[in-house]
């Protein structure tokens, strides 16, 4: 029994907009924009931007970074997308755990926490605010991995939706520590993996919640390894691609492909290129490495991509082999193709940003057919 009629509605206008904050994110990022407010959650003091001659006068008089209204609009027009998406997912773990035993306060409850720690830091108030967020985080996560029956496929989705909103929770922290820690690039690549993460749960739900959404085929049921095996290589290359974003590496071999700096193996450093906390306080807005490590943050991505590309299309050709779902192994074979050739596209014409989110929104919309696939296939026993 659903949540609610109208839960599966809700969940897949929640994925709609996941899919939208995501390429918006990407756009953000890419156009140099990520620290364009150099506050959080407000821009400039505002909760919009400064627009006027002396909304501008003034912001540049209280904060040391100019006003680049060009820029300004995107970042804090994505914060109000993914805080509208935040609201849609607080709602889903509402009706989510509603007729589960407590279930309404641990939501209401957690979400109050996480709500007044963001007036505390406004105010600098920065330990009573931390933990605040933390004990709501604890509180989400101990609700959804709390002991007992997990329920039916359409069942109990108390789990699932507060884990959404744990998810949702951190992703905001992430959001906030990219402006604070001036684009740190673990937090970067985090707040990427964080989107991603956010946009497979939301796609798990709404299909595990739509009515009629089920395959019980056992040729199908037998590919669940290899999907959840693409799942993950994909994953592992979305973090990589974020890690190369946020070290500046996109451009590490210059226009070369597939040779890098006119070299099969040029100099590289990858012990340089994968460190992964320096500390606070450095400003990566445009990257710190040097060349050899940046040409072994992109090397890697370049390699792992033959690996996503081999996989993907194994089990593309594996889900074509199912007449019941062959369109779904032709859309990832389309996806891949497409992607594949995105990223060599995006090296070879000098990162235009046009191709550069589109890069990332074909990745995304990858990942999320692969698990709507996972998420409609069901043990055969299961159609009687």
């Amino acid at each position: 029994m659903l949540p609610h009629r109208h839960f599966h509605r809700l969940a897949w206008i929640a994925v709609l907009l996941a899919l939208t904050v995501i390429v918006f994110g990407a756009f953000v990022r890419l156009s140099n924009a990520g620290l364009s407010c150099p506050d959080w959650p407000t821009c400039y003091g505002k909760a919009t931007w400064p627009v006027h001659e002396h909304e501008i006068a003034r912001a540049n008089d209280a904060f040391d970074r100019p006003v680049e209204s060009h820029k300004a609009w995107r970042e804090q027009l994505h914060r109000h997308l993914a805080a509208t998406l935040g609201l849609l997912v607080f709602a889903l773990a509402f009706l989510g755990s509603r007729r589960v035993r407590a279930g309404k306060a641990v939501v209401i409850g957690s979400s109050l926490l996480v709500a007044l720690a963001i007036p505390l830091y406004m105010r600098g108030e920065h330990g009573i605010s931390s933990a605040l967020a933390v004990a709501g985080e604890a509180i989400l996560l101990g609700w959804a991995l709390r002991p007992g029956s997990a329920g039916s496929p359409r069942g109990d989705f108390s789990r699932v939706s507060a884990l959404l909103l744990a998810v949702i929770v951190f992703q905001a922290l992430l959001g906030m520590w990219t402006v604070t820690w001036l684009l740190k690039p673990l937090v970067v690549m985090g707040h990427l993996v964080g989107g991603m993460t956010t946009l497979s749960l939301l796609a798990w739900m709404a299909c595990r919640a739509s009515p009629q959404a089920g395959l019980a085929l056992p040729a199908a049921w037998r590919l669940r390894p290899l999907l959840i095996g693409a799942i993950a290589i994909v994953g592992v290359q979305i973090a990589l691609g974020g890690w190369v974003s946020a070290n500046y590496a996109a451009l590490a071999c210059g226009i070369d492909y597939p040779t890098c700096l006119g070299q099969w193996w040029p100099e590289h450093d990858f012990g340089e290129g994968f460190v992964l906390w320096r500390g606070i306080g450095t400003d990566y807005e445009g990257g710190v490495l040097d060349g050899p490590a940046r040409v072994a943050i992109q090397m890697v991505h370049r390699i792992f991509a033959l690996v996503a590309l081999g996989w993907v299309v194994f089990v593309a050709r594996k889900v074509r082999a199912v007449p019941e779902i062959s369109g779904w192994g032709t859309t990832l074979l389309v996806l891949i193709g497409v992607q594949f050739g995105l990223g060599i596209l995006n090296v070879i014409s000098g990162l235009p940003l046009k191709i550069a989110v589109s890069h990332n929104a074909v990745a995304a919309l990858l990942l999320f057919v692969l698990v709507v696939l996972l998420a409609r296939l069901r043990r055969p026993q299961a159609a009687a």
